[in-house]
């Protein structure tokens, strides 16, 4: 099963966007799914107040893992995680318009009525998972970038 697969299948399993594309990448970042499902679980839908999608988080926690200052005075591995930071997120942002779950839902996820919304126009069992398959495509393109 591919990457976009896992994560898809997960988000379709109610997790959340960040869960989901954390751990369709999780054997990769050296942890195991139960503790990518507990790191991603405070991240979806934008933290719940609909900023930065979850789908993005989790792939910054991806990169973050992969390519993260590993401690401090590693100026190296900060430098190279700003670098697949900024590029994640121009990326998503280029793709999908925005990088802010309210914005790309077109409601606040933080209300009940945004919520209501999203269910009413199954926002988040027919767009949400075109969000996580897109942080995973992303991520996979830094990724290959990053063998060369």
């Amino acid at each position: 099963m591919t990457h976009k697969e896992k994560a898809v299948d997960y988000f379709s399993q109610k997790l959340h966007c960040s869960q989901s594309v954390l751990a369709a990448f999780a054997e990769e970042c050296g942890i195991t799914e139960e503790q990518a499902c507990r790191l991603g679980s405070c991240m979806g839908t934008g933290m719940r107040k609909g900023e930065v999608c979850g789908a993005v988080t989790g792939a910054l926690m991806v990169l973050g893992l992969l390519y993260g200052q590993k401690k401090a005075g590693d100026t190296e591995g900060r430098q190279k995680s700003n670098e697949v930071n900024d590029l994640m997120m121009n990326r998503f942002k280029e793709k999908c318009g925005s990088c802010l779950c309210n914005d790309l839902l077109g409601c606040d996820v933080s209300t009940k009525e945004g919520i209501q919304y999203c269910l009413d126009n199954k926002l988040f069992t027919e767009f949400c998972p075109k969000m996580v398959a897109a942080a995973v495509d992303i991520v996979e393109e830094i990724i290959l970038e990053n063998k060369k």
